[in-house]
């Protein structure tokens, strides 16, 4: 089907949405057709004078996520929508409907596992039969998670090391802040999950995400949640990760999505690792820091004072903030024979901001330019799914840190 634009950026000036349209502008091809949009016609110019002469020509177009008409005509004129409008489980689905009826292919940022599962729920089907791509979680938020499992599997089957039996990422370093819209986010799903039983057994489940979560393995424990421990073989001390409880239900997505084939009974985590003579007490830290959050977010009574401190929507890390931070990851994965690899992934530039901005960016522009590499596949994706190698390549043409050893 012809399309107006090759891209359209739909929540393009909040304060992520700017941050994507600006990596857009410094690293799409020349003749990239890209257009933004959102509620107000003069915040997108704005938007659009503020990057430069080379937005001149991006066309704006007024939408609003509560305006089903408005999101179809925006889904119809486009190769792929990118979407940073959330919290997503409030206004997403409408979108995602709209790009799987048209056969638009989708990305976004989303880390709520309810949501995806929605989604699932309702355009999956929709769009395998209009061959879109809908890709979850193209941002911190799980594309080094779900690239680094796929490039283990990769290995292990080119290599002839067999089916993976465990992988484990872990946060080594990370320098960053968070906005009020990832703060959002996780208020409403403890409010959804607090008022609906059957939302709260969807998250305790960790296989939530997958096609079929009856169809499973039964692994035993695979809490995300656990006390900080010292590990004997390492000597390190390890602490729940914040993400993992979505990241890690995205990797078993596209373990199912493949067949199970990383391997029919991989267990997968992730960790905080720590070293050094004060690593206890920074995971108990990083431990007791994430109950304290968790636990404040989900007594009402008590949030007009937390959102005191906490930052407001719409509001983000500074841009110095952003252009200092950095993150370094490392997925320590082993097969059934016993053979082990380790992936490195690692990038400057504020996680969730500045390097969430390219991993999105880049999966818009695989989504609609790499057509021909990429997985011939449609449906509710994840990044490892819908795109794979080439948002790979694309990353390290980035900067990005992206290397196996064996």
């Amino acid at each position: 089907m012809a399309r107006d634009v090759d891209i359209v950026l739909f929540g393009a000036s909040g304060f992520v949405g700017r941050l994507v349209a600006g990596h857009l502008a410094r690293s799409a091809p020349a003749g990239t057709r890209i257009a933004l949009a959102g509620r107000s016609r003069e915040r997108l110019e704005a938007v659009a004078r503020d990057l430069g002469p080379v937005t001149a020509d991006w066309p704006v177009v007024v939408a609003d996520a509560s305006d089903p008409a408005s999101l179809q005509s925006l889904a119809e004129s486009a190769q792929v929508v990118v979407s940073t409008v959330g919290p997503y489980l409030r206004h997403g689905l409408p979108l995602v409907e709209a790009c799987a009826r048209a056969g638009t292919h989708y990305a976004d940022l989303t880390g709520e596992v309810l949501f995806v599962r929605r989604s699932i729920d309702t355009a999956h089907a929709l769009a395998e039969a209009s061959g879109a791509r809908i890709v979850h979680s193209c941002g911190f938020d799980s594309v080094p998670s779900d690239l680094a499992v796929l490039l283990a599997h990769e290995w292990a089957t080119q290599t002839g090391a067999g089916p993976l039996a465990s992988a484990t990422l872990e946060l080594l370093s990370a320098r960053g802040g968070f906005s009020g819209g990832t703060v959002d986010s996780l208020r409403l799903q403890l409010d959804t999950a607090r008022d609906d039983p059957q939302a709260q057994r969807l998250l305790a489940d960790p296989y939530s995400l997958s096609p079929d979560p009856s169809a499973e393995p039964d692994l035993g424990r695979q809490s995300d949640v656990f006390r900080p421990h010292r590990r004997s073989a390492t000597g390190d001390w390890v602490a729940p990760f914040v993400m993992a409880s979505h990241n890690t239900r995205i990797v078993r997505r596209s373990n199912a999505v493949l067949g199970h084939a990383y391997g029919p009974r991989l267990r997968y985590a992730e960790v905080v690792a720590f070293r050094g003579r004060t690593a206890g007490l920074q995971a108990a830290a990083v431990t007791g820091g994430l109950a304290a959050l968790t636990g404040l977010l989900s007594v009402r009574p008590v949030r007009p004072l937390v959102d005191r401190v906490l930052p407001s929507p719409g509001s983000g890390p500074s841009e110095r903030t952003r252009s200092t931070g950095h993150f370094r990851l490392r997925l320590d994965a082993r097969t059934e024979s016993g053979r082990r690899c380790e992936v490195l992934l690692a990038a400057q530039g504020d996680p969730g901001y500045a390097a969430t901005a390219v991993m999105i960016g880049e999966s818009a522009l695989a989504l609609a330019l790499d057509g021909d590499r990429l997985p011939d596949r449609a449906g509710v994706l994840t990044p490892a799914t819908a795109i794979g190698s080439p948002l790979v390549d694309r990353l390290r043409a980035n900067g990005f840190v992206v290397d196996l050893t064996a």
